[in-house]
């Protein structure tokens, strides 16, 4: 795997944890480079990008360096949920007040 892949700085973490988690490198780029959607990460400063690629749903966790370098923090996936069983967890009502929040923190 590349520390510079895709024109991005590669976190030992997120190389370690894509290995781990078998996630292929291309994959994750893709993901942070054309994301579905957004959302702040717990992390100062730091957003988690995600994209559905069939059942799976990669998440990206990316921040900027002081010399504006986009670093990937961190990667992970997991399957993802039907529309109903997000209906059931409030899943729309978070995405919603996160959008609303975003709004007014800009």
């Amino acid at each position: 795997m590349d520390k510079h892949y895709g024109g991005v700085i590669w976190t030992n973490h997120a190389l370690d944890r894509l290995a781990q988690r078998g996630i292929k490198q291309g994959d994750a780029w893709a993901t942070f480079s054309n994301p579905q959607k957004s959302r702040y990460a717990i992390t100062k400063g730091a957003w988690v990008y995600y994209r559905d690629w069939g059942s799976w749903r990669i998440e990206v966790v990316a921040k900027q360096n002081e010399k504006k370098e986009w670093i990937i923090l961190s990667v992970w996936s997991s399957q993802v949920k039907s529309t109903s069983d997000q209906t059931k967890t409030g899943g729309l009502l978070e995405n919603l007040l996160q959008k609303l929040l975003g709004r007014f923190l800009k």
